[in-house]
């Protein structure tokens, strides 16, 4: 099985509690959602590439490391994963986006693909790929897919809560592939929701209810 990184800062956990609570406001959810993507950003990229360059301080000339934010991708799966991915550019604002469009037909509950837009030479990029619940696992496993069929140099799945059949599903698909959340979840209930959970991540950022 893969790894799963549990960020429990005490930051996250408060940000998150309050996205729980059901009277919390759309405009207070997508707000929290914002600054618990900024603050997830910091253990998810802990190991992302430097390299050196020289630069002039107001004393001398030296060099010091810096990353290259282009090479970087978030990969948001829509529509709440937008939401994350908006959080994180605040701190690598150099990062490319893309989107993968997924759904689940009601009848086969086959996951289906209507829209996908990536950077070019993703086999230079590593990505991250955001979705603020990873809840039966297979639309996760779907992006994962086909972001593997471009060859990138890294994957990483990031979301707010998981539960563990979902981490089950991505993990058997795709082992290599690590999983950062800031909780893990007692179950998936039969209407495929994570308990307790904090309800449909994209009606509350959305405020379509």
């Amino acid at each position: 099985m893969g790894s799963v990184a549990v960020i429990d800062h005490p930051l996250v956990q408060h940000k998150l509690t309050l996205m729980r609570r059901k009277e919390t406001s759309t405009n207070d959810f997508r707000r929290l959602l914002d600054e618990i993507s900024i603050l997830m950003a910091y253990d998810v990229l802990r190991d992302i590439p430097m390299h050196e360059v020289t630069i002039d301080t107001p004393l001398e000339t030296t060099t010091a490391r810096v990353i290259d934010g282009k090479k970087l991708v978030f990969a948001a799966v829509l529509r709440a994963g937008a939401g994350i991915a908006d959080g994180m550019l605040t701190v690598v604002p150099g990062a490319r986006v893309g989107h993968i469009g997924l759904y689940r037909d009601p009848k086969t509950m086959v996951v289906v693909e209507y829209y996908f837009k990536m950077p070019s030479e993703l086999s230079e990029r590593d990505v991250v790929i955001v979705d603020p619940l990873l809840a039966t696992g297979h639309s996760a496993v779907a992006a994962i897919d086909r972001i593997k069929e471009y060859g990138p140099k890294s994957i990483k799945f990031v979301c707010l809560l998981a539960c563990p059949e979902g981490i089950g599903v991505l993990h058997r698909a795709h082992p290599d592939v690590p999983i950062y959340t800031a909780a893990v979840d007692r179950e998936l209930d039969d209407n495929g929701f994570i308990r307790p959970g904090l309800g449909d991540a994209g009606d509350r950022i959305f405020g379509t209810a």
